[in-house]
């Protein structure tokens, strides 16, 4: 059995996702930023599951600090990690500046997932085989402007967010070429247009249910037949084509680069 971190566990299609591969007996750890909610959904898919190995950790990704404590913990308590499922994300409506500078669409689809990753990466070199999923979306944007990353020239809601859905997966496609060597693979997904608050928010009614969402994340995390398949993008869980630019190495580079100075980090992978 598979120890499993699922960021933006507490609702929507990261709540389900948890409760099925719960279910499977995988031991889970759950992320959310409310404490109160995450300790209850916590017992909730405890008493749904009869699975014990279900754990509760706290942070909002709106914070480095916080980010960086959320990773302490999480290597404070548990030896290895085999699946990073990376599921937390927002649309906002306006365009939110937060304390650390960022908007917080780019800050917490984006930075705070590439932040984390590199934190835990120690973690994930010491399972078997280990994994990171990444959940982008099919809204990913087919072009990069690197001037308005955090909204200065000019903020829509929803190029704000597809254009995360599309870092998501130029990260997914840099980091798996680097990982190679380590036995870790990294894999993106589209997990359908699903009737979650973020949808609500986004656009309105409508979309299919969180059961559909959860199919295409819980077999990227732990089927058997990824087994050493890594840089790939599915939808309905098979393999897929992502938007032409996320395949475009110089703009992974840059993005990575740029990236990692806006989290005030050297590339960690770097010997």
């Amino acid at each position: 059995m598979k120890t499993i971190l699922i960021t933006g566990a507490t609702d929507g299609i990261g709540k389900q996702t948890a409760l099925e591969l719960a279910e499977k007996g995988h031991e889970i750890i759950l992320h959310g930023r409310n404490e109160m909610r995450g300790l209850l959904v916590k017992e909730d898919l405890i008493k749904q599951t009869g699975n014990e190995k279900i754990h509760y950790a706290n942070a909002d990704f709106t914070d480095f600090e916080q980010i960086r404590e959320f990773a302490g913990e999480i290597k404070s308590n548990f030896q290895h990690l085999d699946v990073l499922l990376n599921n937390a994300g927002v649309i906002e409506p306006n365009r939110v500046v937060l304390p650390n500078g960022f908007e917080k669409t780019f800050m917490v689809n984006h930075l705070a997932h590439f932040f984390l990753t590199f934190r835990l990466i120690d973690l994930l070199k010491k399972s078997d085989e280990a994994r990171i999923v990444n959940v982008s979306s099919q809204a990913q944007t087919g072009s990069i402007d690197f001037n308005n990353l955090n909204g200065e020239k000019y903020y829509d809601s929803y190029n704000a967010y597809a254009l995360s859905k599309l870092e998501n997966v130029l990260f997914t496609y840099r980091l798996a070429r680097e990982l190679k060597k380590d036995n870790i693979s990294v894999n993106a997904l589209h997990p359908g247009v699903i009737a979650t608050k973020l949808l609500r928010v986004g656009w309105g009614a409508g979309g299919a249910s969180i059961e559909t969402g959860a199919r295409t994340t819980v077999y990227v995390s732990v089927s058997d037949d990824l087994k050493g398949k890594t840089g790939l993008y599915f939808v309905n869980a098979k393999e897929r084509r992502s938007s032409a630019i996320s395949y475009d190495q110089k703009v992974q580079e840059r993005l990575w680069n740029l990236s990692l100075e806006f989290c005030g980090m050297d590339d960690p992978l770097k010997s």
